[in-house]
């Protein structure tokens, strides 16, 4: 696996606000995370006070499910040790054009035949309790993904939009219309809808809009996200901005043992 971009995929980044199929994991490596992953689904797992926030079904809509958490790394060693993947720390670093420091992961995970939609959104619009916007997602999925199981979709070059009010993320995958204009709901009727190999990887920008469609198929979609931010970045609340993390002080930068830097 190549440890850097070249220079087409950062060119592509730039245009676009999003580059796909970056190989990552092997097929080994991905079983042995759905293995950690399997063990997330049944009540009372060890760690489970450990997570950040865990929806055993984030779906709004009754015949659907969603699994949705914060936290893996926490809590069993394959999902901890992704963070430092050396493919994955050098396409970071080259996208941030700085140093990458973890921020959070997060799990989004579609049952076969009944998974959710997460609905359009853009990422920063959940984390505007940090500045300056030099964030950086990583989605990463276990499972072959396409069309049919629900695969993540990407509005092309609408990373140059503005950051958009925060609408419902498990519910109506259209509920975001309400806050976008003529042209930008033109935009999102043509999306890019990535065909991806397990282990191999998208990242995109913090305004990207993205979301992805239910899984209707007879196959399970389950896709693990690293969220990063550029080194310096700080926070500007006073309050823990995550759940059971001591607070970083109103314009300290983000630091120490729960935001390492990764390289």
């Amino acid at each position: 696996m190549p440890l850097k971009l070249n220079d087409q995929q950062l060119a592509d980044f730039q245009r676009d606000g999003f580059i796909t199929n970056v190989p990552l994991l092997s097929g080994a490596q991905c079983d042995a995370l759905c293995e950690e992953l399997e063990e997330f689904f049944q009540p009372g797992h060890e760690g489970s006070e450990l997570w950040y926030e865990y929806h055993s079904n984030e779906s709004t809509t009754p015949e659907t499910a969603l699994f949705h958490a914060l936290g893996a790394w926490r809590l069993r060693p394959g999902f901890h040790d992704l963070l430092w993947n050396l493919a994955f720390v050098e396409s970071s670093r080259q996208l941030l054009n700085a140093a990458p420091r973890f921020w959070h992961d997060q799990l989004f995970c579609k049952p076969a035949h009944h998974g959710g939609v997460v609905a359009w959104h853009q990422d920063y619009s959940y984390w505007t309790r940090t500045e300056p916007m030099q964030h950086l997602t990583c989605w990463i999925p276990l499972d072959d993904c396409d069309k049919d199981n629900g695969s993540i979709q990407y509005v092309a070059g609408s990373h140059r939009w503005k950051l958009l009010p925060r609408t419902e993320l498990a519910g109506d995958m259209e509920g975001i219309r309400e806050v976008l204009d003529d042209e930008q709901w033109e935009a999102l009727s043509n999306p890019t809808v990535v065909t991806a190999k397990r282990g191999h990887a998208t990242f995109h920008h913090p305004l990207m809009v993205h979301g992805s469609q239910g899984n209707s198929s007879a196959r399970p979609r389950r896709v693990t996200v690293v969220n990063l931010v550029a080194d310096g970045v700080c926070s500007v609340s006073d309050e823990p901005l995550l759940e059971g993390v001591p607070a970083i002080p109103l314009g300290e930068p983000l630091d120490g043992q729960f935001f390492p830097l990764l390289g």
